[in-house]
């Protein structure tokens, strides 16, 4: 099997479209191409979603072979837990991000609705990515996620060369999907007051006041509080959405109650 590059395209891996540094390569598996039956068919990442064991190693096999490098997968719990990733390093560090300056090996995150963010430093001599759900970009008293990746990861622990991190962000659900109570709004306008307008008010004439948020601009939002500049990928439009493009992508809001469970994407950034 080739492994992917930007040469070597797939039906089943969305590129991660960016100015990225030389060497650097990243994307995303679409749900299809796997081994995996209903309701994670067919190219489940995720090892805790009821899917079949055997299905799964399959699964993450098949990424390895196409990747040409070995993905390390995260135990993520929607926390600001950073992991360092050597050439060594193993499954299942408690983490929502990791970075890693090593060859070979691939930093990973999976997704079905949270946003993965994928980050190169401007010389391409590291690499990171990110599980951005809506608790893990609030955080707590302004310490999310981010916060914590640019206190660990060397490559952007000063503000100035931030400017010059390439950052791309993959599919996630959208703003047209999803739906949020006032607990949510609150919790990111007590870190800035401009995230209001990511925010719209749904009409709902009984009980607590309800919001559509556009989760991918709640993080470039976020990432430009912190001085991060070059941020290319998920725009808020249709396509991007993991809830209304069923064919493409997982979702847990869509799926999860209907039919007791779906798949996990891996969205993945690796120095050649």
């Amino acid at each position: 099997m080739t492994p992917l590059s930007p040469r070597a395209p797939s039906p089943h891996w969305l590129p991660a479209q960016a100015d990225w540094p030389a060497g650097v390569q990243a994307g995303f598996t679409l749900r299809t191409g796997g081994v995996s039956q209903p309701p994670c068919g067919s190219w489940n990442l995720g090892d805790h979603v009821g899917d079949d064991a055997l299905a799964v190693a399959h699964n993450r096999a098949q990424l390895a072979r196409q990747t040409g490098v070995r993905p390390v997968f995260c135990r993520q719990v929607h926390g600001v837990g950073v992991v360092h990733l050597s050439a060594a390093a193993e499954d299942g560090a408690v983490a929502d991000a990791c970075w890693t300056e090593a060859t070979g090996v691939a930093c990973t995150m999976m997704v079905a609705d949270c946003l993965p963010i994928l980050l190169a430093a401007a010389d391409g001599h590291s690499v990171a990515a990110v599980h951005a759900g809506w608790r893990g970009l609030a955080g707590v008293d302004g310490q999310g996620v981010l916060e914590a990746l640019v206190q660990d990861w060397p490559a952007a622990g000063h503000v100035p060369d931030r400017a010059g991190v390439q950052v791309w962000l993959g599919p996630c659900i959208g703003p047209q999907a999803f739906e949020v109570g006032d607990e949510v709004r609150r919790a990111f306008l007590r870190l800035d007051a401009r995230c209001d307008a990511a925010f719209v008010p749904l009409v709902t004439p009984q009980g607590p006041p309800k919001f559509l948020a556009d989760l991918a601009g709640l993080a470039r939002l976020r990432l430009r509080h912190l001085g991060f500049e070059r941020i290319a990928g998920n725009d808020g439009s249709s396509p991007w959405c993991t809830v209304s493009n069923p064919s493409r992508f997982f979702s847990h809001r869509r799926d999860a109650v209907r039919l007791g469970s779906t798949g996990r994407h891996a969205a993945c950034i690796w120095r050649g």
